[in-house]
C-alpha cells in the first residue's frame, strides 16, 4: 500500500472536480465519499442534492474564518492505493485507513474536536483519495511535518494487519524520478527517457571512465553535454550543473540540472571523493604476474563477495559503488550486440548502488583502478574473457542483494535482484559461442579421461556430481579439468572453492558455471589454446553517444 501526498494547493473545489469526474477520467467509476471529518458531509457522488460546491464550502469553513492567517495553499492531498494483487477492500476498510493516516500524519489526530476538516473519496476499486483543509478549529496550522514518512511508516502496517502486499520501502536515497511533465515532454520529443534520466546516465558514465574530476568534465562534453561548472571566489570548484543541448524551456535556454538533482551520489562533492587520487596498489594475489586490464577486474570483482561477508558495511557499501561503476563502463566497451541487456542491467543496479551507509571509497581505489583501464584497452579477442567477467559480476550483484537484503534495505535489494536478471541475459549469450568450442574439445577427449574426471566431480560435489555429469556442458568441463591438471592445480580444490564461495541458484547450467570460474580462478586461457572462440571479433566501434567518453578517456591517457 502506497501513500502518494501531493504539493498543497489552493482551490479546494478544484481537487473536488477531479475527483468527482467521470468524463474525462474514463477509470473514475462511482466516485463518493467513504469517510469524513464528521461523516455528515454533502456526498456529491451519492446525494442528489449536494453538489461540489457545498462540499467545498464545509470543507473551508474554517478557511474562511481565519482570513489572512490561512496559508494560500492550505489543500492537503494523499493518495492511499492498494497493491494490484491486493483484495479488494470495502468502504468501511478504506474509511478505517483513511482515519489511520489522518492520525499518522497529524492532520486529523484521532479524538482530536479541533483536527482539519476532511474526506476521503472512493473512485476506484484499489484506492482512495484524501482531501483536508489546513486549517484547526483553533484556526492555526496543522503540525504534519514528515508526513509523507509518517504515512509510509503507518501503511507499512496497515499491510501486515490487513494481509495486503508488503511495499518494499527505501530509505530516501533513491534518484529523484521524473515528473509526469518531463515524460510527456520527452514523448514529444521521440525519446524514451526524460532528459533528467539520459543525463544521470551519461554522469554516471563519464564517473566511471574518468581518472579525475577534470577529465570527468572533458568526457560529458565529449559526449555532447552542455556543462556549467560553478566556483568560489578562490577558484576552487564548488559544483556543476548539465544541461542537453536539444532540451530547452520556452525562452530556448537549456535546462539546467545540478548533480545532486540527478543522484545523491553524483554531486561534486561526492564525485570528486570516488575519483580522489591515490598511491597506485598491486592487485591483491595476482600482483605479481601480468595480466590484462581486463583479467585485473575479473580479478578483483572476484573477490567482492568475500569482501561484503568479511568487511565492515562502510568498506562494503564502497565496493557495491566499484560494482555499479563497472556496470556503467561496460556499455563503452562491449560488443553491440550486448550492450542492451548490460545498459538494462547498470540502470537497474544504479538504486542498489546507494544506501544510507557511508561509503569508504579509498577502500575500493584498486579495483576501480582496474575498471578505468579497461575502458582505455582494447576489448580482448577471445571473447571467453568476457564471459568470465560477466560471471563474476552475475555473483557480485547477488551478493550485492544478500548484503542488502541482511541490512533491510529493501529497494537496493530489489533493484539488485533486477540488475542479476539482465546480467544472467547477457552472460548467457556472451558464453555460448566460447562455450560450443571448449565443448567440441571435450568430447574428443579419451573414454578414461572422461571417466577420471567424472569421479573427480562425484569426490569434490557429492551432492551436486550427478546433475552436473548429465548436462549438456559436462564434456566442456571435463575438457577444463584436464586443462586445469595440466597445468598444475589440484581440481578438487578448484571445484570445492569455486561452490564454496560462490552461489549457483541462479544457474541453468552448474557445468557451465564451473568452465568459468574454473578458467579464471586458474588463470587458464578462456579458450583452449588460447584461441578465440568461433565467431568472435574484436569489439565493434562504440554506438555514437559511447565514442566520445571512450575517445576522451583514451585521449587523456596518451597526454599522460
Amino acid at each position: 500500500m502506497i501513500a502518494k501526498i501531493g504539493k498543497a494547493g489552493a482551490n479546494t473545489r478544484g481537487v473536488l472536480r477531479y475527483l468527482y469526474d467521470t468524463v474525462r477520467a474514463k477509470d473514475h467509476t462511482d466516485p463518493h465519499l467513504v469517510a469524513s471529518f464528521d461523516g455528515f458531509a454533502p456526498d456529491p457522488g451519492r446525494d442528489p442534492d449536494a453538489t461540489l460546491a457545498q462540499l467545498a464550502t464545509v470543507l473551508d469553513l474554517r478557511v474562511k474564518q481565519a482570513g489572512d492567517r490561512a496559508r494560500d495553499k492550505h489543500v492537503w492531498h494523499c493518495s492511499v492505493r492498494a497493491a494490484p494483487e491486493d483484495r479488494i477492500l470495502s468502504d468501511e476498510e478504506w474509511a478505517v485507513i483513511a482515519r489511520r493516516v489522518l492520525n499518522a500524519t497529524g492532520i486529523a489526530p484521532a479524538g482530536d474536536p479541533d483536527a482539519c476538516r476532511w474526506v476521503a473519496v472512493r473512485h476506484a476499486e484499489d484506492h482512495i483519495h484524501i482531501v483536508a483543509t489546513k486549517v484547526r478549529g483553533d484556526l492555526s496550522t496543522p503540525r504534519n511535518w514528515n508526513d509523507y514518512l509518517r504515512a509510509d511508516k503507518e501503511c507499512a502496517a496497515i499491510e501486515k494487519e490487513y494481509g495486503l502486499r508488503q511495499v518494499v520501502r527505501g530509505d530516501r536515497t533513491a534518484a529523484k524520478r521524473p515528473t509526469r511533465a518531463e515524460k510527456e515532454r520527452a514523448l514529444r520529443a521521440g525519446h524514451t527517457a526524460t532528459p533528467r534520466e539520459r543525463l544521470r546516465a551519461s554522469v554516471r558514465t563519464a564517473v566511471a571512465a574518468a581518472t579525475g574530476t577534470e577529465e570527468f568534465f572533458t568526457i560529458l562534453r565529449d559526449a555532447g553535454v552542455l556543462v556549467d561548472i560553478q566556483r568560489f571566489p578562490s577558484g576552487d570548484i564548488r559544483g556543476y550543473k548539465v544541461a542537453l543541448a536539444d532540451d530547452r524551456n520556452a525562452k530556448g535556454e537549456p535546462v539546467w540540472f545540478s548533480g545532486s538533482t540527478l543522484g545523491p551520489d553524483l554531486s561534486y562533492p561526492k564525485i570528486s571523493e570516488r575519483l580522489a587520487p591515490t598511491e597506485s596498489a598491486p592487485m591483491g594475489r595476482h600482483s605479481g604476474r601480468r595480466r590484462t586490464a581486463w583479467q585485473q577486474v575479473t580479478d578483483a570483482v572476484d573477490q567482492i563477495p568475500d569482501v561484503l561477508d568479511q568487511a565492515d558495511d562502510a568498506v562494503g557499501q564502497a565496493h557495491i559503488t566499484v560494482v555499479a561503476e563497472t556496470l556503467d563502463a561496460l556499455p563503452l566497451i562491449a560488443p553491440a550486440s550486448y550492450r542492451p541487456q548490460l545498459a538494462q542491467a547498470a540502470a537497474a543496479f544504479e538504486r542498489a548502488s546507494r544506501s544510507r551507509i557511508r561509503a569508504r571509497h579509498q577502500q575500493a581505489q584498486a579495483t576501480r583502478r582496474a575498471i578505468k583501464a579497461i575502458v582505455r584497452e582494447p576489448a580482448p579477442k577471445d571473447g571467453a574473457l568476457l564471459a568470465i567477467l560477466l560471471d563474476a559480476l552475475l555473483v557480485a550483484v547477488v551478493a550485492a542483494q544478500h548484503w542488502h537484503h541482511n541490512r533491510q534495505h529493501d529497494q537496493q535489494a530489489e533493484a539488485a535482484r533486477q540488475a542479476a536478471e539482465h546480467l544472467h541475459a547477457a552472460y548467457q549469450a556472451a558464453a555460448m559461442q566460447p562455450l560450443t568450442v571448449i565443448q567440441q574439445r571435450g568430447f574428443r577427449l579419451a573414454v578414461t579421461v572422461q571417466q577420471r574426471q567424472a569421479a573427480l566431480v562425484r569426490q569434490a560435489l557429492p551432492d551436486l556430481a550427478e546433475q552436473i555429469l548429465t548436462e549438456p556442458g559436462w564434456p566442456a568441463l571435463a575438457a577444463t579439468l584436464t586443462d586445469a591438471q595440466k597445468a598444475g592445480h589440484d581440481p578438487t580444490v578448484l571445484l570445492t572453492e569455486a561452490t564454496r564461495r560462490r552461489e549457483l541458484d541462479t544457474a541453468a547450467s552448474i557445468s557451465d558455471v564451473l568452465v568459468w570460474r574454473l578458467r579464471g580462478s586458474a588463470h587458464l586461457p578462456a579458450t583452449p589454446h588460447g584461441l578465440p572462440a568461433r565467431g568472435s571479433r574484436r569489439t565493434p566501434p562504440a554506438t555514437p553517444a559511447a565514442q566520445p567518453a571512450a575517445r576522451a578517456a583514451s585521449d587523456s591517457t596518451r597526454r599522460r
